[in-house]
């Protein structure tokens, strides 16, 4: 074939097929009685997946310069020129086209092989089914009755669901809300979509933690949000950073995990939380505060929230019951000023009406439920066990080979490798062995690092897992 590929051009690689083949159509360089080249034979001249070649040929049919038969390949459209002829939609250019912006395809990998094998999975961060309050929730949907509506609910959520959720974060979080100031929502995750996209304009400058689970979101790409980076170590943050950072870029919003932070498990010190209020009243930035881990401590001590200590509205708390209950529920909160709360609840009813009156009416029968108290009692322990294990099976099959520091809540361990790799051929070489994680690349800025999660495997599979992980860090070059 007398036509090459340009690999360095922005174009996509199926895009230059199909446009070449329909200049050749036009051209009458393609016969229209004989079929057009094959998609095996055009994948193995032109040195591309055979995928790529169907989309192509995707791309050409929906277009109606081609037709599709099967066991007679690919053939010019008898009705090219045709005003008859029916064309469906050319699905490829719409999914480039459209603003809401996709998963890293690092992260989209990740999720596809959990579904798709039989892994020993330290990558989700969800809980393991056996850490589920399963009997006290059957208990619940048998033997009570339901107390909510059919109807559309309160744009908020439910009024009772609200009541609970102020005495909750009173009595487990030290927080004072009014239920007036609270904003059910399908998890964390809609939670800050709605923050985003409410709250945030294009070009508005943001900080988010270095390594962060907020640094693989795409929703700050797609909102045309510049994103700045507030270095994460052991110890935290340092406050000062925050300061150089606003005088640089005019910061308008800081996303915080303080407690048991995602991925590291640092945990911010209460003066550091003192600090950064002091930074925000002075300047007038608010502070979004995602936790998802303050009731796993390890130690049985509360921990202190930035919202308890927060006597002027400055931050935004959001929490859920994913990690915690049940990521299944679909229930977690934002608790902020009124008029933000408002203006979050009639975004969220733009997009679904309000949240499920079921789950809701679960949600609150559990948190009010003395099942509540003993189910936290009992995950922190089991936790912890997980916690015990994934430590010690790191220093017995990779000993020296990896740094880490001991989180004291939490589900996650972030581990720096002592050695140069190819993260992706590591990652690789793992799922051949399977076992999954996630690249720490995934979640910062810096290499050389993953990320285990020990909430979804008993300690068995921890042990078989991090014995895999070795057994590929060995065998990647």
């Amino acid at each position: 074939m007398d036509w090459n590929l340009d690999r360095k051009a922005k174009k996509p690689i199926y895009k230059q097929m199909a446009e070449y083949i329909e200049n050749g159509i036009a051209e009458g360089m393609f016969p229209p009685d004989k079929p057009l080249p094959s998609e095996r034979y055009l994948a193995k001249e032109l040195n591309v997946n055979r995928s790529t070649v169907v989309a192509a040929y995707d791309e050409l049919e929906s277009n109606g310069l081609v037709q599709r038969n099967r066991g007679s390949g690919t053939m010019i459209s008898k009705d090219i020129w045709g005003i008859t002829k029916k064309r469906i939609p050319s699905w490829n250019r719409y999914i480039e086209a459209g603003s809401f912006l996709p998963n890293l395809p690092l992260t989209q990998r990740i999720r596809k092989e959990m579904e798709e094998q039989k892994l020993i999975n330290l990558a989700s961060g969800e809980l393991s089914e056996d850490l589920f309050p399963i009997s006290a929730l059957r208990e619940i949907t048998s033997t009570r009755s339901f107390i909510g509506r059919l109807g559309y609910d309160h744009p908020q959520g439910n009024a009772i669901l609200r009541t609970t959720i102020a005495k909750h974060v009173k009595e487990f979080r030290n927080i004072e809300a009014n239920p007036s100031s609270i904003l059910v929502t399908s998890g964390a995750q809609q939670a800050l979509h709605l923050v985003v996209q409410c709250l945030l304009k294009p070009g508005d400058a943001v900080l988010i933690q270095d390594p962060s689970y907020h640094y693989n979101l795409p929703i700050f790409k797609t909102a045309g949000i510049k994103t700045y980076y507030l270095p994460v170590n052991d110890d935290g943050i340092d406050p000062d950073e925050i300061l150089a950072l606003h005088k640089k870029h005019r910061i308008r919003m800081i996303f915080l995990n303080p407690a048991f932070q995602n991925p590291t498990g640092s945990l911010l010190k209460e003066s550091q939380q003192k600090a950064i209020l002091e930074i925000s009243s002075e300047h007038g930035i608010p502070v979004v505060e995602d936790d998802p881990y303050s009731l796993t401590s390890f130690n049985g001590e509360k921990v202190s929230t930035l919202k308890s200590m927060d006597k002027h509205g400055n931050v935004l708390y959001i929490s859920s019951l994913s990690k915690v209950v049940a990521s299944g529920l679909r229930i977690g909160w934002i608790i902020g000023p009124r008029s933000v709360i408002e203006r979050l609840s009639d975004a969220k009813q733009q997009i679904d009406f309000g949240h499920a009156s079921f789950t809701q009416w679960i949600a609150n029968d559990f948190l009010e439920s003395a099942h509540f108290h003993s189910h936290i009692q009992k995950l922190v322990q089991e936790l912890e066990k997980r916690r015990n294990q994934i430590v010690a099976s790191l220093k017995c099959h990779l000993k020296d080979q990896v740094e880490f520091t001991v989180p004291q809540g939490g589900i996650h361990i972030w581990c720096q490798l002592k050695r140069d790799v190819d993260e992706m051929k590591l990652l690789e070489n793992s799922i051949q062995r399977g076992v999954i994680y996630v690249p720490g690349a995934t979640m910062g800025s810096q290499k050389g690092y993953v990320r285990f999660t020990f909430a979804r495997e008993n300690e068995k599979g921890i042990d078989e897992g991090i014995k895999r992980f070795a057994s590929a860090l060995n065998a990647t070059i």
